[in-house]
């Protein structure tokens, strides 16, 4: 199986953590018991809680945190850039000293579906939902369900 796999030697992997095959991890942490599906990459500095489900061709940039007992649908992106260009003002290709990375915050409980799009300096609040292909571009209050793009909120789960 590990033929399938990048997992870069700065990867911190939990307890009975499980990898599916053709997934791409470097400089993140995952916890314990978490699953990570088919052609998902999580690049450094994100973290994934404990108890997390990530489901396959799932896009987890630099500065996602995701706590624990979070469900990620399948085709899930993450942004970390709201003003993103390939070049700097001297025309030159961008490094990492050229932007700042923007943080997103997944809590505990969530849930995104499929096909969604979660922009950066966003919180996904405790226990709320977020519908398939929604396009969150604000904050998400806990227990809120929403939808849409922009994703609005359709109602309130009882705590």
């Amino acid at each position: 199986m590990l033929d399938y796999l990048c997992v870069a030697d700065d990867v911190e992997l939990g307890q009975n953590v499980r990898l599916a095959k053709f997934i791409n991890l470097y400089g993140c942490r995952i916890g314990d018991n978490t699953r990570i599906g088919t052609f998902v990459e999580v690049q450094k500095n994100a973290v994934i809680g404990k108890n997390c489900k990530i489901s396959s061709h799932t896009f987890i940039c630099e500065g996602v945190t995701i706590e624990d007992n979070v469900f990620i649908g399948h085709g899930v992106v993450f942004i970390n850039d709201t003003i993103p260009r390939a070049t700097n003002p001297a025309g030159e290709l961008q490094t990492e000293d050229d932007w700042k990375v923007e943080t997103t915050l997944v809590k505990k409980g969530a849930s995104i579906g499929s096909g969604a799009t979660i922009l950066a300096n966003v919180t996904v609040g405790e226990n709320a939902i977020v519908g398939a292909g929604a396009v969150v571009t604000r904050d998400v209050p806990p227990h809120a369900v929403v939808a849409g793009n922009p994703a609005r909120i359709l109602r309130f789960l009882d705590e």
